[in-house]
This record gives structure tokens, C-alpha cells and sequence, in this order.
């Protein structure tokens, strides 16, 4: 009976059609896609290379590889960093020109003086003119007359005159004067001493006698003064001390720079 089954089902099995055996490959090679694993086995093929063959499709090469693609965008720049550190100091540039210096001028030239400064007036070198005086009032004097200041102790350029109490100018410029009188009080009057140009007062003093005691009159200008101007100190009231050698009342100036 056994026999008999078997030799009825082998000839239908050879003669199923071509369209039957196609579909039962193919639910075949789905349930291989769906049961095996990705990975393939040693030796053996993968579900999707078995279905490619089965429909008659080339499988894809393994590790296929396309063309370099188109480069991308530039990315937006990034944050600023920290500032780095201060680099050496550079070489030493070269030196500047040389300005022009008022007190850079030609000097007169004359003989040295001594210790008073009997000389013109002038330096040799290219430092500056040398006038300055200081001179103390030995005699006293009183009323409207001009100081006499008759003990030179420096006389730079000697432009002052003891015989006179007068500075004359020789230089023309800026020049700093400044003046001290001891009033001789004891009579309870007042005392006033004033800086001239020219017989043109430029500064005023006065010095009071409230307790029967000695007072000052002092008082200091800046002037310009051309050559053969002339500075002095005249009372203009009172009586002025005289300190022999001591030297209470003293007049003195110099230049600060020529024209």
C-alpha cells in the first residue's frame, strides 16, 4: 500500500508546474530572509543573496564604495581666544632731530670778570647770557630818592650801577626783579618803596611804623626790557634803613631769556 502511495506522488511531484515551484522558492527564500541571521555563516550565503538568486538578480558586490562627494559648506568661525602674551620690547629707534632752543644763541664776547663779575655781560659758551645782580643798602636813605644800593655783592654783566642804584639793560628780554627795605621806624610814619622802569612804577611796597618798630616793604616783578631800560627802587615817602655791612635792605635781578 506504502509502495503504491509513493510511486502516485513522486511522478506529481516532478510534473508541478514551473509557477508552483517559483512561488515555493520564493516563500522559501522570504522565510530565509526573515529566520537567518545578517551575519552570514563560514562558507555560506545570506538570505538576500539567496533571494537575489532565486529572481534572478546579480548580487551587489561586498563593500561597494562611491565617488568622493562635493566638499561642504566653510562652518561659522568660532569664538575669539584669550590675547597672548606681550612680546619682547623692539630695538631702540633712532635719535630725533635736534629743536630749536630760544636759549641756544650767539653770545657776545667780552673779557672774564672776577668775582663781582666785571665783565660785558656775555658767556663764551652757548649757555646763555650771564646777568645778574645782587646788591645790599649800606647808607640810609629817606624821602623821595632813588635807593643807592651801594654794596655790590654780584654783579653778573655789570649792568648795575652803585653810583646810581639803576640797572641798565643791554640785553633785550625777560628779567625777574626783587626788592627788601627795612623801614627805620621810631617816629610812628610810614614807609614806601617802589620798583620803577623808566620812571613808570611796576610794583609798590609799603612798610608801617604801628608800634614804633621796624618793618619790611618788599614786592618782586617780571619785566621785559629792551636795551637801555632802566630798573631801580625809589622811596616814595619814610625813611629807609641802612645795615652797613648786615645787609637789611637788598635789591637784586637777573635774566630769564633774551629776546
Amino acid at each position: 500500500m506504502v509502495l503504491l502511495a509513493l510511486t502516485i506522488a513522486v511522478p506529481l511531484l516532478l510534473l508541478r508546474s514551473p509557477e508552483t515551484s517559483a512561488h515555493y522558492y520564493e516563500m522559501m527564500g522570504t522565510c530565509r530572509m526573515v529566520c537567518d541571521p545578517y551575519t552570514p555563516k563560514p562558507g555560506g550565503a545570506t538570505a538576500m543573496e539567496v533571494s537575489q538568486n532565486v529572481n534572478g538578480v546579480a548580487p551587489l558586490p561586498p563593500m561597494a564604495q562611491g565617488t568622493r562627494g562635493e566638499p561642504g559648506r566653510p562652518g561659522k568661525p568660532g569664538p575669539r581666544g584669550p590675547p597672548g602674551e606681550p612680546g619682547p620690547p623692539g630695538p631702540r629707534g633712532p635719535p630725533g632731530e635736534r629743536g630749536d632752543n630760544k636759549l641756544a644763541f650767539t653770545t657776545l664776547a667780552g673779557a672774564a670778570g672776577g668775582d663781582t663779575g666785571e665783565g660785558d655781560g656775555a658767556n663764551s659758551t652757548v649757555s646763555g647770557y650771564r646777568i645778574a645782580f645782587y646788591v645790599g643798602l649800606k647808607n640810609p636813605h629817606e624821602g623821595y630818592e632813588v635807593l643807592k644800593f651801594d654794596d655790590v655783592i654780584t654783579n653778573l654783566g655789570n649792568h648795575y650801577d652803585p653810583s646810581t642804584g639803576k640797572f641798565t639793560c643791554h640785553v633785550s628780554g625777560i628779567y625777574f626783579f626783587t626788592y627788601h627795605v627795612l623801614m627805620r621806624g621810631g617816629d610812628g610814619t610810614s614807609m614806601w618803596a617802589d620798583l620803577c622802569k623808566n620812571g613808570q612804577v611796576r610794583a609798590s611796597a609799603i612798610a608801617q611804623d604801628a608800634d614804633q618798630n621796624y618793618d619790611y616793604a618788599s614786592n618782586s616783578a617780571v619785566l621785559h626790557l629792551d636795551s637801555g631800560d632802566e630798573v631801580y627802587v625809589k622811596l616814595d615817602g619814610g625813611k629807609a634803613h641802612g645795615g652797613n655791612n648786615n645787609k637789611y635792605s637788598t635789591f637784586s635781578g637777573f635774566i630769564l631769556y633774551p629776546d
